[in-house]
Protein backbone atom coordinates (compact mmCIF):
# COMPACT_ATOMS: atom_id res chain seq x y z
CA UNK A 1 0.00 0.00 0.00
CA UNK A 2 1.33 3.31 -0.94
CA UNK A 3 0.01 6.54 0.79
CA UNK A 4 0.51 10.01 -0.11
CA UNK A 5 0.11 12.83 2.47
CA UNK A 6 -0.35 16.60 1.13
CA UNK A 7 1.16 18.72 3.83
CA UNK A 8 3.38 17.82 7.08
CA UNK A 9 2.48 19.57 9.40
CA UNK A 10 -0.16 18.53 12.17
CA UNK A 11 -2.53 16.46 10.59
CA UNK A 12 -0.54 15.73 7.84
CA UNK A 13 2.75 14.31 10.07
CA UNK A 14 0.31 12.70 12.90
CA UNK A 15 -1.41 10.43 9.74
CA UNK A 16 1.82 9.49 8.53
CA UNK A 17 3.53 8.49 12.01
CA UNK A 18 0.42 6.95 12.86
CA UNK A 19 0.27 4.82 9.45
CA UNK A 20 3.73 3.62 10.03
CA UNK A 21 2.81 2.41 13.59
CA UNK A 22 -0.03 0.46 12.17
CA UNK A 23 1.91 -1.10 9.17
CA UNK A 24 5.32 -1.19 8.91
CA UNK A 25 5.29 -2.13 5.20
CA UNK A 26 3.36 0.66 3.80
CA UNK A 27 4.98 3.13 1.10
CA UNK A 28 4.28 6.48 3.12
CA UNK A 29 5.18 9.97 1.34
CA UNK A 30 4.77 13.58 2.35
CA UNK A 31 5.08 16.39 -0.09
CA UNK A 32 5.07 19.82 2.05
CA UNK A 33 5.22 23.09 0.00
CA UNK A 34 7.19 24.77 3.23
CA UNK A 35 10.60 24.08 3.56
CA UNK A 36 9.82 22.49 7.55
CA UNK A 37 7.53 19.85 8.79
CA UNK A 38 5.64 18.66 12.06
CA UNK A 39 6.73 22.61 13.35
CA UNK A 40 4.70 24.25 16.67
CA UNK A 41 2.65 26.90 14.72
CA UNK A 42 1.52 27.89 18.19
CA UNK A 43 4.91 28.92 19.30
CA UNK A 44 5.71 31.19 16.51
CA UNK A 45 4.57 34.49 18.27
CA UNK A 46 6.99 33.27 20.82
CA UNK A 47 9.91 32.88 19.25
CA UNK A 48 9.44 36.38 17.82
CA UNK A 49 8.59 37.74 21.25
CA UNK A 50 12.19 35.92 22.50
CA UNK A 51 10.57 33.55 24.19
CA UNK A 52 11.73 31.00 22.83
CA UNK A 53 15.24 31.83 21.88
CA UNK A 54 16.12 28.78 19.72
CA UNK A 55 14.50 28.45 16.82
CA UNK A 56 15.30 24.82 16.11
CA UNK A 57 12.85 24.69 18.75
CA UNK A 58 9.70 25.58 16.38
CA UNK A 59 10.53 21.96 14.39
CA UNK A 60 9.70 18.88 16.32
CA UNK A 61 10.84 17.08 13.47
CA UNK A 62 13.31 17.56 10.94
CA UNK A 63 12.78 15.92 7.14
CA UNK A 64 15.91 14.15 8.09
CA UNK A 65 14.75 12.58 11.88
CA UNK A 66 11.28 12.15 10.60
CA UNK A 67 12.25 9.21 7.99
CA UNK A 68 14.84 8.31 10.15
CA UNK A 69 12.41 6.91 12.77
CA UNK A 70 8.95 6.32 10.56
CA UNK A 71 10.59 5.40 7.52
CA UNK A 72 8.70 8.20 5.94
CA UNK A 73 9.68 10.17 2.41
CA UNK A 74 9.84 13.76 3.31
CA UNK A 75 9.43 15.93 0.48
CA UNK A 76 9.69 19.77 1.80
CA UNK A 77 9.47 22.36 -0.65
CA UNK A 78 6.90 20.27 -2.80
CA UNK A 79 3.70 21.95 -3.60
CA UNK A 80 1.17 19.39 -5.29
CA UNK A 81 -0.56 21.06 -8.53
CA UNK A 82 -3.36 18.61 -9.20
CA UNK A 83 -5.14 16.08 -8.63
CA UNK A 84 -6.51 12.71 -10.58
CA UNK A 85 -8.51 10.87 -8.86
CA UNK A 86 -9.47 8.67 -11.85
CA UNK A 87 -5.93 7.40 -12.42
CA UNK A 88 -4.95 8.07 -8.52
CA UNK A 89 -1.78 10.07 -9.18
CA UNK A 90 -0.79 13.40 -7.64
CA UNK A 91 1.06 16.01 -9.95
CA UNK A 92 3.83 17.91 -8.21
CA UNK A 93 5.94 20.63 -8.19
CA UNK A 94 10.19 21.03 -6.70
CA UNK A 95 9.78 24.54 -5.87
CA UNK A 96 13.40 24.58 -5.55
CA UNK A 97 13.75 23.58 -9.35
CA UNK A 98 10.40 24.13 -10.93
CA UNK A 99 10.54 20.29 -11.69
CA UNK A 100 7.12 18.67 -12.20
CA UNK A 101 6.64 15.41 -11.92
CA UNK A 102 3.64 12.81 -11.11
CA UNK A 103 3.22 10.11 -7.91
CA UNK A 104 1.01 7.28 -7.81
CA UNK A 105 -0.90 6.83 -4.87
CA UNK A 106 -3.43 4.27 -3.25
CA UNK A 107 -4.53 6.69 -0.78
CA UNK A 108 -4.15 10.22 -0.56
CA UNK A 109 -4.92 12.28 2.13
CA UNK A 110 -5.49 15.80 2.01
CA UNK A 111 -3.77 18.28 4.93
CA UNK A 112 -3.44 21.60 3.74
CA UNK A 113 -4.35 23.66 6.30
CA UNK A 114 -5.66 26.52 6.57
CA UNK A 115 -4.09 30.44 4.86
CA UNK A 116 -4.30 33.89 6.18
CA UNK A 117 -7.93 35.86 4.84
CA UNK A 118 -6.28 38.60 3.44
CA UNK A 119 -9.00 41.36 2.34
CA UNK A 120 -7.63 43.12 -0.90
CA UNK A 121 -6.85 46.63 0.54
CA UNK A 122 -4.99 48.91 -1.66
CA UNK A 123 -1.06 49.58 -0.60
CA UNK A 124 -1.35 45.71 1.33
CA UNK A 125 2.16 45.15 -0.88
CA UNK A 126 4.30 47.01 1.48
CA UNK A 127 7.16 45.30 2.32
CA UNK A 128 6.54 45.91 6.31
CA UNK A 129 3.39 43.97 5.93
CA UNK A 130 3.61 41.09 7.35
CA UNK A 131 1.05 37.15 8.19
CA UNK A 132 2.32 34.43 10.59
CA UNK A 133 1.28 31.17 9.36
CA UNK A 134 4.10 29.53 8.26
CA UNK A 135 8.02 29.60 10.06
CA UNK A 136 9.24 31.76 7.32
CA UNK A 137 6.58 33.87 8.02
CA UNK A 138 8.25 33.72 11.68
CA UNK A 139 11.58 33.88 10.26
CA UNK A 140 10.77 37.23 8.16
CA UNK A 141 9.15 38.90 11.13
CA UNK A 142 11.95 38.46 13.41
CA UNK A 143 14.46 39.24 10.58
CA UNK A 144 12.71 42.81 10.09
CA UNK A 145 12.46 43.25 13.52
CA UNK A 146 15.95 42.88 14.24
CA UNK A 147 17.31 44.61 11.23
CA UNK A 148 14.80 47.47 11.24
CA UNK A 149 14.62 47.93 15.17
CA UNK A 150 10.58 49.54 15.11
CA UNK A 151 8.95 51.15 17.60
CA UNK A 152 5.47 50.67 16.57
CA UNK A 153 2.67 47.71 15.12
CA UNK A 154 -0.42 47.76 14.34
CA UNK A 155 -2.24 44.44 14.88
CA UNK A 156 -4.97 44.13 12.19
CA UNK A 157 -7.26 41.07 13.53
CA UNK A 158 -8.07 40.36 17.67
CA UNK A 159 -8.56 36.63 17.36
CA UNK A 160 -5.45 34.07 19.13
CA UNK A 161 -2.62 34.97 16.67
CA UNK A 162 -3.08 38.82 17.25
CA UNK A 163 -3.29 38.52 20.89
CA UNK A 164 -0.66 36.68 21.27
CA UNK A 165 1.49 38.72 18.54
CA UNK A 166 0.63 42.14 20.87
CA UNK A 167 1.78 40.50 23.97
CA UNK A 168 5.08 39.18 22.20
CA UNK A 169 5.42 42.69 20.22
CA UNK A 170 4.68 44.70 23.68
CA UNK A 171 7.28 42.49 25.50
CA UNK A 172 10.05 43.70 22.44
CA UNK A 173 9.47 47.05 23.57
CA UNK A 174 6.93 48.35 21.05
CA UNK A 175 4.03 50.27 21.17
CA UNK A 176 1.00 48.23 19.99
CA UNK A 177 -2.50 49.00 18.58
CA UNK A 178 -5.00 46.57 17.91
CA UNK A 179 -7.28 47.37 15.35
CA UNK A 180 -10.11 45.12 15.51
CA UNK A 181 -13.53 45.60 13.67
CA UNK A 182 -16.17 43.76 16.10
CA UNK A 183 -16.45 45.80 19.05
CA UNK A 184 -14.28 42.75 21.25
CA UNK A 185 -11.46 40.46 21.32
CA UNK A 186 -11.81 36.81 20.98
CA UNK A 187 -14.95 36.14 19.45
CA UNK A 188 -14.88 32.96 21.51
CA UNK A 189 -16.00 35.19 24.45
CA UNK A 190 -18.72 36.57 24.82
CA UNK A 191 -18.78 40.71 25.34
CA UNK A 192 -19.23 40.46 29.06
CA UNK A 193 -16.31 37.80 29.81
CA UNK A 194 -14.15 39.90 27.05
CA UNK A 195 -14.11 42.85 29.34
CA UNK A 196 -11.24 41.20 31.40
CA UNK A 197 -9.50 40.84 27.79
CA UNK A 198 -9.58 44.76 27.43
CA UNK A 199 -8.76 45.32 30.64
CA UNK A 200 -5.55 43.39 30.78
CA UNK A 201 -4.84 44.54 27.32
CA UNK A 202 -4.49 48.24 28.05
CA UNK A 203 -3.63 47.63 31.13
CA UNK A 204 0.14 46.64 29.66
CA UNK A 205 -0.05 49.42 26.98
CA UNK A 206 -1.62 48.13 24.64
CA UNK A 207 -4.25 50.89 22.52
CA UNK A 208 -7.15 49.09 21.59
CA UNK A 209 -9.55 50.28 18.45
CA UNK A 210 -12.32 48.40 18.32
CA UNK A 211 -15.49 48.85 15.94
CA UNK A 212 -12.96 50.35 13.63
CA UNK A 213 -11.73 49.30 10.48
CA UNK A 214 -8.49 48.84 7.95
CA UNK A 215 -9.47 50.32 4.13
CA UNK A 216 -5.80 50.68 3.14
CA UNK A 217 -2.09 51.55 3.66
CA UNK A 218 0.09 54.26 2.88
CA UNK A 219 4.01 54.33 2.43
CA UNK A 220 5.26 57.30 4.72
CA UNK A 221 9.20 57.72 4.12
CA UNK A 222 10.48 55.31 6.66
CA UNK A 223 7.28 53.89 8.03
CA UNK A 224 3.45 53.31 6.50
CA UNK A 225 0.05 54.56 7.67
CA UNK A 226 -2.60 52.66 8.33
CA UNK A 227 -6.03 54.07 7.17
CA UNK A 228 -9.31 53.66 9.07
CA UNK A 229 -12.72 53.96 7.73
CA UNK A 230 -13.95 57.62 9.31
CA UNK A 231 -10.97 57.94 11.47
CA UNK A 232 -8.11 59.45 11.23
CA UNK A 233 -4.99 56.71 10.26
CA UNK A 234 -2.42 55.30 12.27
CA UNK A 235 1.43 55.83 11.89
CA UNK A 236 3.55 52.43 12.25
CA UNK A 237 6.28 51.05 11.58
CA UNK A 238 4.96 47.64 10.81
CA UNK A 239 1.69 45.49 10.37
CA UNK A 240 0.84 42.01 11.37
CA UNK A 241 -2.42 41.12 9.10
CA UNK A 242 -4.08 38.54 11.67
CA UNK A 243 -8.07 38.82 10.44
CA UNK A 244 -8.83 35.09 10.42
CA UNK A 245 -7.61 32.12 8.07
CA UNK A 246 -10.08 30.22 5.13
CA UNK A 247 -9.04 27.01 4.35
CA UNK A 248 -6.56 26.14 1.58
CA UNK A 249 -8.90 24.37 -0.44
CA UNK A 250 -7.72 25.21 -4.12
CA UNK A 251 -6.24 21.79 -4.96
CA UNK A 252 -9.50 19.96 -3.89
CA UNK A 253 -11.26 22.10 -5.55
CA UNK A 254 -9.46 21.22 -8.97
CA UNK A 255 -10.09 17.59 -8.15
CA UNK A 256 -13.49 18.09 -7.66
CA UNK A 257 -14.03 16.84 -4.46
CA UNK A 258 -17.54 18.25 -2.79
CA UNK A 259 -16.73 21.43 -0.56
CA UNK A 260 -18.48 23.24 2.05
CA UNK A 261 -18.89 26.31 4.27
CA UNK A 262 -16.29 28.72 3.07
CA UNK A 263 -14.82 26.00 0.61
CA UNK A 264 -14.14 23.69 2.99
CA UNK A 265 -13.40 20.09 2.18
CA UNK A 266 -16.60 18.21 3.00
CA UNK A 267 -15.60 14.38 5.02
CA UNK A 268 -17.85 11.88 6.45
CA UNK A 269 -16.67 10.58 10.50
CA UNK A 270 -14.06 8.48 8.85
CA UNK A 271 -11.87 11.93 7.55
CA UNK A 272 -13.05 10.35 3.46
CA UNK A 273 -13.76 12.99 1.05
CA UNK A 274 -16.14 12.27 -1.73
CA UNK A 275 -13.94 10.67 -3.82
CA UNK A 276 -13.11 7.45 -3.19
CA UNK A 277 -9.34 6.62 -1.80
CA UNK A 278 -8.73 10.25 -0.80
CA UNK A 279 -9.13 11.31 2.86
CA UNK A 280 -8.62 15.17 4.41
CA UNK A 281 -7.96 16.28 7.90
CA UNK A 282 -7.25 19.49 9.93
CA UNK A 283 -8.00 22.97 9.04
CA UNK A 284 -9.54 22.71 5.93
CA UNK A 285 -11.54 20.19 6.19
CA UNK A 286 -15.80 20.84 7.47
CA UNK A 287 -16.10 19.36 10.96
CA UNK A 288 -19.67 18.88 12.38
CA UNK A 289 -20.05 21.19 16.06
CA UNK A 290 -20.12 18.78 19.10
CA UNK A 291 -22.26 20.37 21.15
CA UNK A 292 -24.88 22.18 18.25
CA UNK A 293 -24.30 19.56 15.54
CA UNK A 294 -24.47 22.42 13.12
CA UNK A 295 -21.46 22.26 10.02
CA UNK A 296 -18.44 24.52 11.22
CA UNK A 297 -15.04 25.45 10.83
CA UNK A 298 -12.54 25.55 14.00
CA UNK A 299 -8.57 25.47 13.24
CA UNK A 300 -7.30 23.97 16.34
CA UNK A 301 -4.23 21.34 16.59
CA UNK A 302 -5.53 19.15 18.75
CA UNK A 303 -8.21 18.00 16.85
CA UNK A 304 -6.26 18.12 13.53
CA UNK A 305 -3.64 15.68 14.99
CA UNK A 306 -6.79 13.58 15.87
CA UNK A 307 -8.16 13.53 12.46
CA UNK A 308 -4.84 12.76 10.90
CA UNK A 309 -4.82 9.26 13.36
CA UNK A 310 -8.71 8.70 12.60
CA UNK A 311 -7.69 8.91 8.59
CA UNK A 312 -4.80 6.61 9.19
CA UNK A 313 -6.99 4.07 10.97
CA UNK A 314 -9.32 3.69 8.85
CA UNK A 315 -6.80 3.38 5.77
CA UNK A 316 -5.38 0.93 7.66
CA UNK A 317 -8.48 -1.25 8.41
CA UNK A 318 -9.66 0.56 11.61
CA UNK A 319 -12.72 1.34 11.88
CA UNK A 320 -12.44 5.14 14.03
CA UNK A 321 -14.57 7.95 14.27
CA UNK A 322 -14.27 11.61 14.43
CA UNK A 323 -17.24 12.72 16.75
CA UNK A 324 -17.01 16.40 16.23
CA UNK A 325 -14.67 19.17 17.92
CA UNK A 326 -15.98 21.66 21.11
CA UNK A 327 -13.67 24.13 20.30
CA UNK A 328 -11.63 23.64 23.51
CA UNK A 329 -8.81 26.60 23.25
CA UNK A 330 -6.76 28.54 26.35
CA UNK A 331 -4.64 31.00 25.77
CA UNK A 332 -2.59 33.49 27.74
CA UNK A 333 -2.12 36.82 27.67
CA UNK A 334 0.67 38.22 29.84
CA UNK A 335 -0.27 36.76 33.46
CA UNK A 336 -3.78 36.63 32.40
CA UNK A 337 -4.90 32.92 31.25
CA UNK A 338 -8.37 32.80 28.97
CA UNK A 339 -9.77 29.40 27.86
CA UNK A 340 -13.50 28.14 26.88
CA UNK A 341 -15.17 25.23 25.65
CA UNK A 342 -18.66 24.65 23.77
CA UNK A 343 -20.19 27.53 22.79
CA UNK A 344 -21.32 30.81 24.24
CA UNK A 345 -24.30 32.39 24.75
CA UNK A 346 -23.75 34.13 21.64
CA UNK A 347 -23.56 31.07 19.79
CA UNK A 348 -26.16 29.42 21.87
CA UNK A 349 -28.82 32.33 20.77
CA UNK A 350 -28.03 31.52 17.06
CA UNK A 351 -28.83 27.72 17.56
CA UNK A 352 -32.05 28.85 19.18
CA UNK A 353 -31.08 26.99 22.55
CA UNK A 354 -33.12 27.53 25.54
CA UNK A 355 -30.11 28.11 28.13
CA UNK A 356 -29.13 29.17 31.80
CA UNK A 357 -26.26 30.55 32.25
CA UNK A 358 -24.47 31.26 35.98
CA UNK A 359 -20.86 33.40 36.73
CA UNK A 360 -18.90 32.55 39.38
CA UNK A 361 -15.71 33.97 40.62
CA UNK A 362 -13.98 31.43 43.11
CA UNK A 363 -10.20 31.90 43.99
CA UNK A 364 -7.98 29.12 42.23
CA UNK A 365 -6.89 27.59 45.82
CA UNK A 366 -7.52 27.74 49.38
CA UNK A 367 -7.97 31.08 50.67
CA UNK A 368 -5.49 30.25 53.31
CA UNK A 369 -2.80 29.75 51.16
CA UNK A 370 -0.71 32.30 49.80
CA UNK A 371 -0.78 33.38 46.36
CA UNK A 372 -4.59 32.51 45.37
CA UNK A 373 -5.75 34.23 42.61
CA UNK A 374 -9.58 35.47 41.15
CA UNK A 375 -11.19 33.28 38.02
CA UNK A 376 -14.45 34.03 36.46
CA UNK A 377 -16.58 30.96 35.28
CA UNK A 378 -19.45 31.34 32.81
CA UNK A 379 -20.97 28.46 32.21
CA UNK A 380 -23.87 27.74 30.03
CA UNK A 381 -26.27 24.41 30.35
CA UNK A 382 -29.32 23.79 28.58
CA UNK A 383 -32.30 24.34 30.27
CA UNK A 384 -35.01 20.85 29.77
CA UNK A 385 -31.26 18.21 29.61
CA UNK A 386 -29.37 19.66 32.03
CA UNK A 387 -26.67 19.35 28.85
CA UNK A 388 -23.26 21.61 29.51
CA UNK A 389 -23.03 23.99 26.32
CA UNK A 390 -19.94 25.67 27.16
CA UNK A 391 -18.07 27.70 29.57
CA UNK A 392 -15.89 30.35 29.56
CA UNK A 393 -12.85 31.11 32.42
CA UNK A 394 -10.80 34.11 32.39
CA UNK A 395 -7.88 33.93 35.76
CA UNK A 396 -4.85 32.93 36.48
CA UNK A 397 -3.47 30.07 38.13
CA UNK A 398 -5.96 27.18 37.49
CA UNK A 399 -7.84 28.35 34.88
CA UNK A 400 -6.24 25.27 32.01
CA UNK A 401 -7.46 22.69 34.88
CA UNK A 402 -10.98 23.69 35.45
CA UNK A 403 -11.73 24.21 31.44
CA UNK A 404 -10.34 20.60 30.94
CA UNK A 405 -12.54 19.21 33.84
CA UNK A 406 -15.38 21.25 32.34
CA UNK A 407 -14.44 20.17 28.49
CA UNK A 408 -13.89 16.58 29.52
CA UNK A 409 -17.54 16.34 31.43
CA UNK A 410 -19.23 17.79 28.24
CA UNK A 411 -17.64 14.96 26.46
CA UNK A 412 -19.13 12.20 28.77
CA UNK A 413 -22.34 13.31 28.43
CA UNK A 414 -22.77 14.66 31.86
CA UNK A 415 -25.59 16.94 33.30
CA UNK A 416 -24.63 20.22 35.15
CA UNK A 417 -25.88 19.49 38.36
CA UNK A 418 -23.68 16.35 38.18
CA UNK A 419 -20.25 18.55 38.33
CA UNK A 420 -21.04 18.71 42.18
CA UNK A 421 -20.59 15.62 42.08
CA UNK A 422 -16.86 15.24 41.02
CA UNK A 423 -13.90 14.28 42.84
CA UNK A 424 -11.37 16.11 41.85
CA UNK A 425 -7.56 16.74 43.68
CA UNK A 426 -7.67 18.90 46.63
CA UNK A 427 -4.41 20.72 49.01
CA UNK A 428 -4.08 24.19 49.49
CA UNK A 429 -1.45 25.02 46.81
CA UNK A 430 -3.78 23.55 44.28
CA UNK A 431 -7.38 24.07 44.91
CA UNK A 432 -9.78 24.25 48.01
CA UNK A 433 -12.28 21.43 49.01
CA UNK A 434 -14.84 22.81 47.09
CA UNK A 435 -13.31 23.00 43.69
CA UNK A 436 -14.55 25.74 41.35
CA UNK A 437 -16.18 23.54 39.44
CA UNK A 438 -17.50 21.99 42.03
CA UNK A 439 -19.12 25.50 42.55
CA UNK A 440 -20.73 25.51 39.26
CA UNK A 441 -22.42 22.41 40.24
CA UNK A 442 -23.77 23.21 43.50
CA UNK A 443 -25.27 27.10 41.94
CA UNK A 444 -26.62 24.88 39.11
CA UNK A 445 -28.10 22.53 41.49
CA UNK A 446 -29.59 25.47 43.31
CA UNK A 447 -30.95 26.91 40.50
CA UNK A 448 -32.24 24.03 39.14
CA UNK A 449 -34.50 23.13 41.97
CA UNK A 450 -35.47 26.54 42.71
CA UNK A 451 -33.73 27.16 45.88
CA UNK A 452 -32.61 30.38 44.55
CA UNK A 453 -33.12 32.80 42.05
CA UNK A 454 -30.91 34.70 39.99
CA UNK A 455 -30.19 37.86 37.80
CA UNK A 456 -27.88 39.56 35.76
CA UNK A 457 -25.49 42.27 34.94
CA UNK A 458 -28.09 43.42 31.19
CA UNK A 459 -31.25 43.62 34.02
CA UNK A 460 -30.13 46.14 36.29
CA UNK A 461 -30.93 49.26 34.18
CA UNK A 462 -34.25 47.89 34.26
CA UNK A 463 -34.81 47.08 37.88
CA UNK A 464 -33.16 50.44 38.91
CA UNK A 465 -36.62 52.00 37.41
CA UNK A 466 -38.93 49.09 39.15
CA UNK A 467 -40.84 50.19 41.82
CA UNK A 468 -41.55 46.74 43.27
CA UNK A 469 -37.39 46.36 43.31
CA UNK A 470 -35.35 46.92 46.05
CA UNK A 471 -31.41 46.32 45.32
CA UNK A 472 -29.39 45.46 47.71
CA UNK A 473 -25.56 45.18 48.30
CA UNK A 474 -24.45 42.96 50.96
CA UNK A 475 -20.88 43.56 50.75
CA UNK A 476 -19.21 45.26 54.45
CA UNK A 477 -18.97 49.22 54.37
CA UNK A 478 -15.36 49.61 53.33
CA UNK A 479 -15.62 47.05 50.33
CA UNK A 480 -18.97 49.16 49.50
CA UNK A 481 -17.24 52.88 50.09
CA UNK A 482 -14.33 51.75 47.18
CA UNK A 483 -17.13 51.08 44.45
CA UNK A 484 -20.77 50.12 43.91
CA UNK A 485 -23.80 49.84 41.66
CA UNK A 486 -25.93 52.91 41.84
CA UNK A 487 -28.89 51.85 43.43
CA UNK A 488 -27.54 49.50 45.78
CA UNK A 489 -27.91 49.86 49.26
CA UNK A 490 -25.87 48.57 51.69
CA UNK A 491 -26.91 46.27 54.38
CA UNK A 492 -23.72 44.29 54.68
CA UNK A 493 -24.55 40.06 55.57
CA UNK A 494 -23.85 39.77 58.78
CA UNK A 495 -26.22 42.63 59.90
CA UNK A 496 -29.56 41.71 57.45
CA UNK A 497 -31.35 40.25 60.48
CA UNK A 498 -31.05 43.37 62.74
CA UNK A 499 -31.65 45.53 59.65
CA UNK A 500 -34.41 43.41 58.22
CA UNK A 501 -36.86 46.57 58.52
CA UNK A 502 -34.99 48.65 56.12
CA UNK A 503 -36.05 46.33 53.05
CA UNK A 504 -39.40 47.30 52.42
CA UNK A 505 -42.55 45.00 52.93
CA UNK A 506 -43.64 43.61 49.76
CA UNK A 507 -40.68 44.54 47.44
CA UNK A 508 -38.74 42.04 45.71
CA UNK A 509 -35.02 41.92 46.92
CA UNK A 510 -32.05 41.93 44.24
CA UNK A 511 -28.66 41.29 46.37
CA UNK A 512 -24.92 41.56 45.20
CA UNK A 513 -21.89 40.70 47.06
CA UNK A 514 -18.03 40.76 45.49
CA UNK A 515 -18.04 36.92 44.22
CA UNK A 516 -21.63 35.94 44.78
CA UNK A 517 -21.48 33.89 47.63
CA UNK A 518 -22.11 36.35 50.24
CA UNK A 519 -25.56 37.13 48.00
CA UNK A 520 -26.44 33.84 47.94
CA UNK A 521 -26.48 32.84 51.79
CA UNK A 522 -28.39 36.57 52.24
CA UNK A 523 -31.05 35.45 49.37
CA UNK A 524 -31.57 32.27 51.55
CA UNK A 525 -31.88 34.64 54.70
CA UNK A 526 -34.01 36.75 52.86
CA UNK A 527 -36.26 34.20 51.23
CA UNK A 528 -37.23 33.02 54.58
CA UNK A 529 -37.86 35.71 56.24
CA UNK A 530 -40.65 36.59 53.87
CA UNK A 531 -39.21 38.49 50.65
CA UNK A 532 -38.78 37.48 47.50
CA UNK A 533 -35.35 37.52 46.36
CA UNK A 534 -32.16 37.27 43.66
CA UNK A 535 -28.63 37.07 43.78
CA UNK A 536 -26.82 38.54 41.21
CA UNK A 537 -24.69 36.24 39.32
CA UNK A 538 -20.77 36.74 39.17
CA UNK A 539 -20.73 39.65 41.83
CA UNK A 540 -19.55 43.26 41.89
CA UNK A 541 -16.35 42.21 40.71
CA UNK A 542 -17.91 41.25 37.28
CA UNK A 543 -20.31 43.68 37.06
CA UNK A 544 -17.58 46.42 37.31
CA UNK A 545 -15.89 45.16 35.04
CA UNK A 546 -18.35 44.88 32.48
CA UNK A 547 -19.54 48.14 32.85
CA UNK A 548 -16.39 49.98 33.13
CA UNK A 549 -15.46 48.55 29.49
CA UNK A 550 -18.99 49.61 28.39
CA UNK A 551 -18.02 53.30 29.77
CA UNK A 552 -14.25 52.95 28.54
CA UNK A 553 -16.03 52.12 25.02
CA UNK A 554 -18.43 54.92 25.15
CA UNK A 555 -15.33 57.46 26.52
CA UNK A 556 -17.56 58.47 29.60
CA UNK A 557 -19.72 57.35 32.32
CA UNK A 558 -22.84 56.26 31.20
CA UNK A 559 -26.25 57.19 33.39
CA UNK A 560 -26.31 54.90 36.04
CA UNK A 561 -22.60 53.69 36.01
CA UNK A 562 -20.80 52.64 39.26
CA UNK A 563 -19.54 55.04 41.42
Amino acid sequence: MKVVIVGGVAGGASAAARLRRLDEQAEIVIFERSGYISYANCGLPYYIGGIISDADDLTLQSPKSFNSRFNVSVNVLHEVIGIDAASKCVSVRNLSTGEEFTESYDKLILSPGAKPTMPQLPGLDNERIFTLRTVEDTMGIHAFIEQFKPKRAVIAGGGYIGIEMAENLRHLGLDVTIVQRPKQLLNTLDQDMASFVHAKMRAEGITLKLGSSVTGFESNGSGLNVLLKDEAPISTDMVLMAVGVSPDTSLAKLAGLELGIKGSIVVNEHMETSLKDIYAVGDAVEVKHYITGDKALISLAGPANKQGRIAADNICGIQSVYRGTQGSSVIKLFDLTVATTGINEAAAVKAGLSYEKLVLSPASHAGYYPGGKIMTIKLLYEKESLRILGAQIVGGDGVDKRIDVIATSIRAGLKVTELQELELAYAPPYSSAKDPVNLAGFMADNIVNGRVKQFHWDEIPALRQDENAFLLDSRTPGEYARGYAEGFVNIPLDKIRQRIGEIPAGKRVYVMCQSGLRSYIACRMIEQLGFECYNFSGGYRFYNSVYTEQATAQQCWPCGMDK
